[in-house]
């Protein structure tokens, strides 16, 4: 081979790593360069006129930015943060001399919290009073920023894809039934390692280690599953596409850094049926909210995307065995001569 054809392969291969600096940067960029909010909904506890000038104040000069309510009573707006429905509640100064409060949960979004306290922070300057924070879910130790189920998805999202290439790679020549259950079998593994890290290794998560490994398996063996039936028909062109499913559309619109009324509205839509959204927000709602919050939707988010998965190992199959060689007459009957010299060698 020449020179100039070994460059042109070089080069032909050296599209891949551009196209996916391309896309990783397009996609982080705008979904995290310029966070703001975009209908971030809060309240101010309260009756009378009091609560209802403050929140026609705050949505007259927020605009789109926040959705405000008014709730009666702080029991009310306890509910609904616990239910991931709201971001904060404002309670003024009851009485002068009494700090105005505000009432959020950390466990939710670090993020939202911390736009909402600012916000509010000024709002409280205004009658030359501290603002105290009330925060129903306070994070470990280990995770103050609420990041940490973030950083998981990333590890068991790399174990999975970079699974993809052995299995769709290295095991092409493998019956797909032997590569579904290795699908079966790595996604198992990667997701006992992401639950050790969580649990054993790191301390951010203390409780439902079991639904974690739960979440975990249904996640990493969706994206496998997908993965390898991609391989069959992308080639080494998988990467690509595997990253561009399960990195750059699914870390930024996970929630993991910035829930949707902090992004612009595409990333905001993927975040409602996306498979990472399904796994955060899904372990956030299960290790944090026991299991409110639209935990039942989270899981069968991830469902969804592990059904797709299955039902694309399986028509991949259906699409080699329709395409596999059928063996000609000259084929055969040499087949039937080594098989006859074979009897005869036995035979002697």
């Amino acid at each position: 081979m020449s020179e100039r054809a070994v460059l042109r392969r070089v080069l032909t291969h050296l599209l891949l790593p551009l196209l996916m600096c391309i896309g990783m940067g397009l996609a982080y960029e705008s979904a995290f360069h310029a966070p703001s909010p975009h209908h971030m909904k809060v309240a101010v506890v309260g009756g009378g006129p009091r609560a209802d000038v403050l929140a026609q104040t705050l949505k007259d000069r927020a605009g789109d930015a926040l959705d405000v309510t008014t709730l009666p009573s702080g029991d009310a707006a306890r509910a609904q943060i616990m239910d991931r429905t709201l971001v904060a509640a404002y309670t003024p100064s009851p009485a002068p001399g009494t700090a105005p409060s505000l009432m959020v949960a950390t466990a939710n979004s670090a993020t939202d919290v911390e736009v909402a306290q600012k916000i509010f922070t000024q709002v409280a300057s205004v009658q030359h009073q501290p603002l105290t924070v009330d925060d129903l879910t306070p994070m470990p130790a280990q995770d103050p920023t609420n990041q940490a189920l973030f950083f998981l998805l990333v590890a068991i999202s790399i174990g999975s894809y970079g699974s993809v290439a052995v299995i769709g790679g290295a095991g092409e020549a493998l019956r797909m039934r032997t590569r579904a259950g290795l699908c079966l079998g790595v996604s198992l593994a990667v997701a006992a390692i992401g639950t050790a890290l969580a649990g054993p290794v790191f301390h951010f998560v203390h409780r439902d280690l079991f639904g974690l490994f739960g979440l975990a398996w249904v996640y990493s063996f969706a994206v496998v599953a997908i993965g390898t039936a991609l391989h069959r028909f992308l080639g080494r062109w998988t990467t690509l596409g595997t990253m561009l499913l399960f990195v750059m559309l699914n870390f930024t619109s996970s929630g993991g850094v910035f829930r949707p009324d902090l992004q612009n509205g595409f990333f905001a839509s993927l975040h409602s049926f996306w498979i990472g959204s399904g796994f955060v927000e899904g372990a956030r709602s299960m290790i944090y909210f026991d299991g409110r919050a639209g935990f039942g939707t989270d899981v069968w988010i991830l469902a969804a995307w592990a059904v797709v998965g299955a039902a694309a190992l399986a028509l991949t199959s259906l699409f080699e065995r329709k395409r596999r060689p059928v063996p000609t007459l000259a084929a055969e009957s040499e087949a039937d001569a080594a098989e006859e010299r074979e009897e005869a060698a036995v035979a002697v």
